[in-house]
C-alpha cells in the first residue's frame, strides 16, 4: 500500500503536499491594501467595480488561443481538497454557519487519517444518506457538482506542538482563497461575527466595500460574495470559487479548457487579471455570480509568464502544506490520461502508480495537483459504514 500512501494518503494528507495562496509579486503595485496596512491584491480585489449580469456581455473571454479538444471521457469539476486539524471545529463551521452539507466521508484508520467531504445542495433538497456508506460513496463520485474535501491527519486536534497548516496568501503562495455567494454579505457576516468568526476583511472595510474574507478554523480565507442579479437561489449561502493564482493564463487556461472547463468571464486590470472557469456541466448563458456551483477562478499577475524564475508555491511543499489539490471525474482515467500526458506537465502518481490502480494525480502548468478519479468510483480501501 505504500503507493497508496503516496496517491490518497499523502497527496491529500501529508503536510507537504498540501497548501497554497500567494500574495502578489513583492515588486507589484497592485500588492493590496485593506484596513490593516496589508497591501491590496487580487484576492481582495479593491479596486474591482461591482459587476451585475447586464454587463457581463463585455466581459467575456478575450483569449485568442485556438480551441482546445478536451480530453476522453466527460470530465467535470468535482472537488477542492484542504487539510484541516480539527474536523469538530471545521466542520461545523462550514455546515452550520455557511450552510454546507456533510455528503460522505473516507476513514483510514491503517494510514491515521480521514476525507470528509461537503458540499452545499439546492433548498429544500433533501440528502438522506449516511456518510461513510456505499450508497453515500455512488453519490460522491457521481455528483455533477464540486465538493469542499477535508483531510484530517489523526492526532493533530490533539497535537500541542502542531503550529497548524498554511493558509496560503503568503510570498509566492499559489492558493488564494475558497468562497461562498450570499444575498446579504452584511447580514451574513453579523451572523459569523456574533458566531466568534474572525475576519481579514470586514463589508466595510478597506476600498471594496460590501465583500468580506472571513477565515475558517484553520484560517483559510472564506471570501463572502454577494450573490448575482435574479440568480434564484434561495440558499443563504453556495459554495461559489476556489481562487488560484498562475504564472501564465495562456498555458493554464488551455490545461483547463481541455479537461472540459471554459471561460466564463474574463477581467482585466492594470496590473492583474481574472479569468473565471466554468466546469463543463455549467451553463455558459448564465453570469458567473448567478450559478449555484463554484467557478475556478485563475488569478493572474501581470509579468509572471516573462520571469524565468518565478514559481508559485503549489501547497504541497514541505512546511506549506495546507490546499492539497482540485479533482476531476472523468469516465475512463486511463484514457483521460493518455491526453493529459500528451500536455507535458507530468503526474505526480500515474494511474498505475503504487498499490491504488485506477486513480492519479496530474500536474497543471503551475505544479498544483489535479486528482484524476473514475466517475463512479472505486474501492479505496477505507473503513465502510454499514446502513442501518
Amino acid at each position: 500500500m505504500a503507493l497508496l500512501l503516496f496517491s490518497r494518503c499523502r497527496l491529500l494528507v501529508f503536510p507537504k503536499y498540501h497548501r497554497h495562496i500567494a500574495t502578489l509579486r513583492s515588486n507589484s503595485t497592485f500588492a493590496r491594501t485593506i484596513t490593516t496596512g496589508i497591501h491590496h491584491s487580487p484576492l481582495l480585489r479593491p479596486s474591482i467595480p461591482t459587476i451585475t449580469s447586464s454587463t457581463q456581455k463585455n466581459l467575456r473571454c478575450r483569449l485568442t488561443m485556438s480551441a482546445a479538444d478536451v480530453i476522453p471521457g466527460r470530465p467535470t469539476w468535482q472537488q477542492t481538497m484542504l487539510r484541516i486539524k480539527d474536523p469538530a471545529k471545521s466542520i461545523p463551521f462550514y455546515t452550520d454557519l455557511l450552510g454546507f452539507t456533510l455528503i460522505d466521508k473516507f476513514d483510514f484508520p491503517q494510514y491515521k487519517f480521514s476525507l470528509y467531504f461537503l458540499t452545499t445542495l439546492k433548498e429544500g433538497e433533501k440528502y438522506t444518506l449516511t456518510p461513510g456508506t456505499q450508497e453515500a460513496h455512488d453519490y460522491l463520485w457521481t455528483m455533477e457538482g464540486v465538493a469542499l474535501e477535508l483531510t484530517h491527519n489523526h492526532g493533530t486536534e490533539s497535537d500541542d506542538s502542531f503550529a497548524g497548516y498554511h493558509a496560503g496568501n503568503k510570498e509566492k503562495d499559489g492558493f488564494g482563497h475558497i468562497a461562498v455567494n450570499t444575498e446579504d454579505v452584511y447580514a451574513l457576516s453579523e451572523k459569523l461575527e456574533k458566531a466568534g468568526c474572525s475576519f481579514k476583511k470586514k463589508p466595510d472595510e478597506g476600498r471594496m466595500k460590501g465583500l468580506a474574507f472571513v477565515y475558517d478554523p484553520d484560517m483559510y480565507w472564506v471570501e463572502l460574495v454577494k450573490r448575482g442579479d435574479d440568480s434564484n437561489i434561495p440558499n443563504e449561502c453556495n459554495f461559489s470559487q476556489t481562487m488560484l493564482r498562475v504564472k501564465d493564463p495562456q498555458k493554464s487556461v488551455e490545461f483547463y479548457k481541455k479537461l472540459g472547463m471554459k471561460v466564463l468571464v474574463q477581467r482585466d486590470f492594470s496590473d492583474f487579471s481574472l479569468y473565471f472557469l466554468g466546469s463543463s456541466n455549467m451553463d455558459e448563458s448564465l453570469f458567473y455570480k448567478q450559478h449555484f456551483n463554484p467557478v475556478l477562478e485563475l488569478t493572474h499577475n501581470h509579468g509572471t509568464e516573462k520571469d524565468n524564475d518565478f514559481k508559485h508555491y503549489n501547497g504541497n511543499e514541505e512546511g506549506r502544506q495546507g490546499f492539497g489539490h482540485i479533482g476531476f471525474l472523468v469516465d475512463d482515467v486511463y484514457a483521460a490520461c493518455d491526453e493529459i500526458r500528451k500536455m507535458g506537465y507530468g503526474f505526480r502518481k500515474e494511474p498505475d502508480g503504487g498499490s491504488m490502480k485506477g486513480l492519479a494525480f496530474a500536474y497543471d502548468p503551475d505544479g498544483y495537483s489535479v486528482e484524476i478519479i473514475k466517475r463512479g468510483g472505486i474501492d479505496f480501501g477505507d473503513k465502510r459504514v454499514e446502513n442501518k
